[in-house]
């Protein structure tokens, strides 16, 4: 059974004012969501757990809450490398990233979109600035694993100095790691807090926004993933997951609390096909040992 979000305003945003933010732009990231989704959320977490990672605008939140350890993981090791050296080698991030800066503009974009550099904190900077300076911020890759987005016609504004050593002290304990959603979340255990923000399936067989791994994620993905949520119920894990509202998603996870709510996508869409209307519907899945 699905229920409609309470009235916009009738919780506060939780979340301290000075906690550190997304370093990270990401297509489907839920920053502008965080008010509506937070008072599903724990008051306190044991271990946390997100394996759609992406700009990991939800862990910010909360991490403040978490006694135990956070563990971060993402389909993506250009991704999560980004993750890994923002929070090992800062000081090294910050020096890469200021040659990027300093060489910005459409051409050495194009210059730097083909590449692949060699090393954790040459490939970092190198993902840090397309994310940057790409066509609204999107990380898209062909079925080869290469990225293809067009630039963005933005300028790189790097990562200040400040930024990267509040990012890397917030990560100092993090666990962070390339992992399939399947292998994370059979290690929740009662007292754990799991969010789920998987790529929404596509509203037609043109879009391509969900491809930001050359591994796509499909209706039998999603499937799986509503029985491995079910199945934390029963351990008595916590967990949420952000989805697209359609009648698929609601009879696969009608073992949990639907919340249904609207909110405007922020990704334009490349083909009319694609186009969803401007208010789109949103579900916020919520599941646990109260449900």
């Amino acid at each position: 059974m699905s229920e409609a979000l309470p009235q916009e305003g009738l919780f506060e945003l939780d979340a301290p004012r000075h906690a550190v933010k997304p370093f990270i732009k990401w297509a489907g990231g839920k920053s502008r969501l965080l008010r509506h989704l937070l008072p599903y959320t724990p008051s306190t977490i044991h271990d946390y757990y997100e394996p759609f990672l992406g700009g990991g605008a939800m862990f910010f939140a909360v991490q403040q809450r978490v006694t135990g350890t956070s563990h971060l993981s993402d389909l993506n090791e250009e991704l999560v490398n980004a993750w890994l050296a923002v929070r090992d080698h800062s000081s090294e991030l910050e020096e890469a990233l200021e040659y990027y800066r300093a060489h910005d503009s459409k051409d050495f974009y194009l210059e730097q979109r083909p590449l692949q550099p060699v090393g954790l904190v040459a490939r970092a900077a190198r993902f840090i600035y397309l994310n940057q300076t790409s066509w609204n911020g999107l990380w898209r890759v062909n079925k080869f694993g290469q990225f293809n987005v067009p630039w963005g016609q933005r300028s790189f504004r790097g990562l200040p100095r400040e930024t990267l050593d509040q990012l890397s002290a917030t990560l100092s304990t993090t666990d962070i790691a390339v992992a399939d959603f399947r292998d994370v979340l059979t290690k929740a255990q009662a007292g754990d807090f799991v969010y789920l923000d998987p790529p929404y399936l596509p509203i037609s067989d043109t879009s391509k926004f969900y491809l930001y791994t050359e591994k796509r994620f499909r209706t039998p993905d999603l499937e799986e993933l509503a029985m491995l949520c079910e199945d934390m119920t029963g351990r008595g894990v916590s967990w949420m997951l952000s989805n697209r509202d359609t009648p698929q998603v609601r009879e696969l996870f009608k073992h949990a609390r639907v919340v249904t709510m609207k909110t405007r996508r922020s990704v334009a869409a490349q083909n009319r096909r694609d186009v969803e209307p401007a208010q789109s519907g949103e579900a916020i899945v919520v599941g646990g040992p109260s449900d």
